[in-house]
């Protein structure tokens, strides 16, 4: 008789991959969404301008697939990337757009995160979740002791605590101001305008692109405590210490 499917390839097939493979088209969707609306249609030309996984997978395999796929059964939660193209010319010609562009990737997952927090509050008050004994990432909300045998309420409180965390990682994540991440080009809307171009020359550096990459990986993963810490504080004021 085959052996069953463990219960982290289990979450990882049926809540892992899938919540990260949805964020993440949407992300690379609002980003070819608000390029055609800034002026450049490289994105939307390309198909990206859609939920649909399938493009976004074509042009991401490694990004969209494999990693994701790998990390979510090996380490307990999805992590990968994808991109949406765009027109140098254009981007230099109109460097706020393009930085418009950049955020709307994370202001698209914190409206997925926005959805998920408003449903787990609705729960909260309705009386159908309560404050889970130990918090973690794909468990910052749990069924009641009357609905846990409740298959259709654990799914709920497993989905939408995954949705609500993953997302508002992914926000945190990408708005690192480094090079290659979202936050360089978001981070030029909030600086002087010759201070704005001096750092857009200095992030387009291909080398700085590769030292912002090894400095996310080595320390990616600090924002993940605050970012968890700062979510059950908003659901559960003074219960968890941080």
């Amino acid at each position: 008789m085959p052996n069953a499917v463990s219960p982290a390839v289990f979450d990882a097939l049926v809540f892992w991959y899938p919540v990260f493979l949805l964020s993440t088209c949407f992300h690379e969707a609002a980003h070819a969404w608000a390029g055609s609306r800034g002026g450049d249609s490289t994105a939307a030309d390309a198909g990206l301008a859609t939920l649909s996984p399938l493009p976004h997978v074509r042009r991401s395999p490694v990004g969209l697939l494999v990693v994701p796929l790998f990390t979510a059964v090996t380490r307990g939660w999805a992590m990968g990337w994808a991109s949406a193209p765009y027109s140098a010319a254009w981007a230099e010609r109109y460097p706020r757009r393009a930085a418009w562009m950049a955020a709307a990737g994370p202001a698209a997952n914190l409206v997925l995160a926005g959805v998920a927090l408003a449903l787990i509050a609705c729960g909260l008050a309705m009386g159908r979740f309560h404050a889970p004994p130990a918090a973690r990432l794909d468990c910052v909300v749990a069924p009641v002791a009357a609905l846990a045998a409740s298959g259709v309420t654990a799914v709920a409180a497993k989905l939408l605590s995954i949705v609500c965390v993953l997302n508002l990682l992914l926000a945190a994540f990408n708005l690192i101001p480094l090079p290659p991440l979202d936050g360089a080009a978001v981070l030029s809307l909030l600086l002087p305008h010759a201070l704005a171009s001096r750092w857009r020359q200095l992030v387009a550096q291909p080398i700085l692109s590769l030292a912002g990459m090894l400095l996310v990986y080595r320390y990616g993963g600090w924002i993940t405590h605050p970012v968890l810490s700062a979510l059950l504080a908003l659901l559960y004021p003074g219960q968890y210490a941080s």
